[in-house]
């Protein structure tokens, strides 16, 4: 695919992912991340949360599976993200990403996107992260 269609191809995509208790599980083994706060809901509670906080990089998992699969292209490597985390995340939450491309820079195969994660809730969707993730085109080797 030529930069220029993948670019045009980008221009409102989203997906939804579900936080669901085989990610958090399979994410608590990768990590080892321990910390009562998402493992603890007495601790949680006390913290003021009604529930354990699923990890927050549970989202770059999903940006992860974002970029690898929904983008219109699979010749393409995430060469920077970032995630700002505005409201915690629950086990079962609904995250709805969408990305727009902001900056696009043909010469050097680059395409920053603007990221927005919202929860999904009844008949309204809450902005829970905001973000970005730079991605550069892959060539082939000649």
């Amino acid at each position: 695919m030529e930069f220029e269609e993948f670019v045009r191809k980008s221009q409102m995509l989203e997906m939804t992912y579900h936080v669901s208790k085989e990610v958090y599980d399979a994410f608590q083994k990768c990590s080892c991340d321990m910390n009562p706060l998402h493992t603890n809901k007495e601790f949680a509670n006390k913290k003021g949360f009604p529930a354990c906080v699923m990890y927050g990089n549970i989202l770059n998992a999903f940006v992860s599976h974002f970029v690898g699969m929904v983008l219109p292209s699979t010749n393409v490597m995430i060469q920077t993200q970032d995630i700002q985390f505005r409201r915690p995340i629950y086990l079962e939450d609904k995250i709805t990403i969408k990305a727009i491309p902001e900056d696009v820079s043909e010469a050097v195969g680059i395409v920053n996107f603007k990221l927005k994660f919202y929860r999904l809730a009844e008949k309204k969707s809450e902005l829970v992260a905001t973000g970005h993730v730079q991605i550069g085109m892959l060539k082939d080797k000649r």
